[in-house]
């Protein structure tokens, strides 16, 4: 039996936020870059894009084929490893001479920022019981900051120092949290002594045995893939019914602080109260956050606006918690598999995502906005259903 783990010390809590931040934040910064990239390598925007996709298609793989790894090695190894290779990785990418060499060094960005869905379960496992929802939402919490600050520090220096900065100081700043983690961070007993292929293979046993586990993914999944329909669609619904560019639809992306202040409030919800409680009330405020954008169209044009925001804050209030809620749950079912757990959760994120970038342009397309409310509130009222019905 692995020895019981060391009481969580507020400052490492704190070491597992940055460390999340500035992990995920990795997937984040060419996206204000795409530009100058283009104009530096002489490549089309298809191209150039194709960084982002490289970066997503890396985390994904990353998540499914190495997160699980933390539940058979050491988890501070792991942790320590990934820091240096995300390092690694971000400076190569900051010395490409070509695109091709940067498409690479994108592909290992999105590889090694996997190492933030190393530290959320070494976080969870830490944590007691009586508080490991207040130590998950303050590790989202800068999770979320992380994504959240990534575009405008990516925009900021670039502008002031070029590109190759960004990634350079991105190098510099994940090299200090690794140089943290090798100082402060303990070492975590294996939970199981599967070979891989068998650990892979317990992905599905893990879905088969544990119903809470489906019931949470499927509903994340299903807000994700609301919270995704959205996104992928604001800004043509902004430029055709307000009038207003992609500054303003970037602007938007600062509801993502909603989802920060969310995380730590649900987190210490899911501890007075119960995980469940908090996922199926940040289910149910998404859906009525999205069904009050139905209203669009009998509204004037100013308070049509505010509509808006108001609703992309309080749905973004909703999905995040939710996500604390669930990630809870899920992670009190079965200790030894916290790292497969987390990966299966978030493999259905990603699905969810998807699904709702692709259906949400098809209804855009074919009836407009109110198309993608639709769709947006009926997944995320599906979510709500799946809790109500589900156990804490």
């Amino acid at each position: 039996m692995p020895s019981k783990p060391p009481a969580l010390a507020p400052s490492l809590v704190t070491l597992f936020a940055v460390g999340a931040g500035l992990a995920v934040a990795a997937l984040y910064y060419a996206q204000p870059l795409l530009a100058s990239l283009s104009q530096g390598f002489g490549a089309s925007a298809a191209r150039v894009g194709m960084i982002v996709t490289l970066t997503q298609l890396g985390y994904g793989l990353g998540i499914l084929t190495l997160a699980p790894l933390g539940d058979r090695y050491d988890r501070r190894k792991i942790i320590i490893a990934k820091s240096i290779g995300l390092v690694v990785a971000l400076v190569g990418s900051a010395l490409a001479p070509s695109l091709g060499a940067l498409l690479v060094g994108s592909l290992a960005i999105g590889v090694t920022a996997t190492l933030a869905q190393d530290i959320v379960p070494a976080a969870a496992t830490m944590a007691s019981d009586a508080e490991r929802g207040r130590v998950l939402g303050k590790v989202m919490t800068g999770l979320l900051l992380g994504i959240l600050l990534s575009r405008v520090i990516s925009g900021f220096v670039a502008e002031h120092w070029g590109w190759r900065s960004v990634y350079f100081a991105a190098a510099a700043a994940v090299a200090v949290a690794a140089a943290a983690f090798v100082r402060w961070l303990p070492r975590f007993e294996p939970t199981t002594t599967l070979p891989y292929g068998a650990l892979l293979r317990s992905l599905s046993e893990l879905w088969r045995s544990h119903p809470l586990l489906r019931q949470a993914v499927v509903a994340q999944a299903l807000l994700s893939l609301s919270f995704s329909a959205f996104w992928s669609t604001l800004a043509l619904v902004l430029e055709d019914a307000h009038g207003l560019g992609p500054t303003v639809a970037g602007a938007f992306g600062l509801a993502g602080a909603a989802g920060a202040i969310a995380a730590p409030l649900a987190g210490r919800m899911a501890d007075r109260r119960s995980p469940g409680w908090v996922a199926r009330g940040g289910a149910l405020l998404a859906t009525a956050s999205f069904a009050a954008m139905a209203l669009d169209p009998l509204l004037p044009g100013p308070a049509r606006l505010g509509l808006l925001v108001l609703t992309t804050i309080a749905f973004d209030f909703g999905v995040q918690a939710s996500l604390v809620g669930h990630q809870t749950l899920i992670y009190s079912l079965d200790a030894p598999a916290r790292s497969r757990l987390n990966a299966l959760l978030l493999a259905g994120m990603f699905l969810g995502m998807a699904v709702g970038t692709v259906g949400a342009s098809a209804l855009y397309d074919a009836v407009g906005w109110l198309g993608v409310v639709g769709l947006a509130t009926l997944a995320s009222l599906g979510a709500w259903a799946l809790r109500r019905g589900g156990r804490d």
